[in-house]
């Protein structure tokens, strides 16, 4: 199988577009996770950008959140602080660019997906990019990506996405409760805006742009001990038999849809 990939390219001289794919419904295994956060820290070398999509291909799902092969692999606390760490590093990473992270949703968001778009300063989706917040199904919880989403959500709708992991949540929904800032019909209606948009982005004044963006994100200096605190908690959670169990299930039911 594929193993995926990240790679950045330029949109404009002001706006970059930040890709990841992975074949198992834009999955994301470590290596990704730390491509993504490389990929996103090195914006910080260009310094006449001012904004990146963060963007995944396809045309489905946008994001499917924690690769399960990768999480049946983990055998200790270590492990598992490194992996729930990657999601983790890559709120991180966008809640301290000094560029506006504009998410593109184009379909689907699970568990981590949902923390993806929810660390984009503005998240831009289509009426096909439904959320879930899976992790409790199979034994865990959105611990890391929570502080994400609930700043976005509020915390009532925040608790409603974890207490019902099998329960989607349409993006009009998702938009009602400013995860998504717009939401457009399909893919070719999403591009068109983030591009409109971009373009008048890349005509304001970048230190205003970083500014507002600064005082947007007032309140979460702590996050970089927050999220790792999260993390430790999801790694040690998927060492259970309760967990392993589930994954297994999980896994045999996409060898079978194979």
């Amino acid at each position: 199988m594929e193993e995926g990939y990240v790679k950045t390219t330029i949109i404009s001289e002001r706006v970059r577009r930040i890709e990841f794919y992975h074949p198992s419904h834009n999955a994301l295994p470590g290596k990704l996770l730390v491509d993504l956060v490389q990929a996103i820290e090195a914006l910080e070398d260009a310094p006449g950008v001012v904004a990146a999509v963060l963007a995944s291909a396809g045309n489905r799902t946008f994001c499917a959140g924690a690769n399960f092969d990768e999480l049946a692999s983990i055998q200790n606390e270590d492990e598992g602080f490194e992996f729930f760490s990657g999601f983790a590093n890559i709120i991180n990473a966008c809640r301290t660019s000094s560029k506006l992270i504009v998410g593109r949703v184009q379909g689907k968001a699970v568990g981590g997906g949902v923390g993806l778009a929810a660390a984009a300063d503005v998240c831009i989706a289509t009426e096909s990019s439904a959320v879930r917040l899976s992790e409790l199904a199979i034994g865990i919880g959105p611990f890391v990506i929570g502080p994400a989403v609930e700043r976005k959500v509020g915390k009532a709708a925040f608790e409603g996405m974890a207490w019902n992991p099998e329960q989607w949540y349409e993006a009009t929904w998702a938009k009602e409760k400013g995860l998504y800032h717009e939401v457009y019909e399909d893919i070719d209606q999403l591009d068109q805006a983030i591009e409109i948009f971009l373009a008048r982005i890349a005509s304001y004044h970048p230190a205003a742009i970083q500014a507002l963006k600064t005082v947007n994100w007032e309140g979460t200096e702590h996050w970089s001990q927050l999220l790792a605190d999260r993390a430790r908690i999801s790694g040690n959670l998927v060492l259970s038999d309760f967990v392993k169990h589930k994954i297994r299930s999980i896994q045999n039911t996409i060898k079978r849809q194979e």
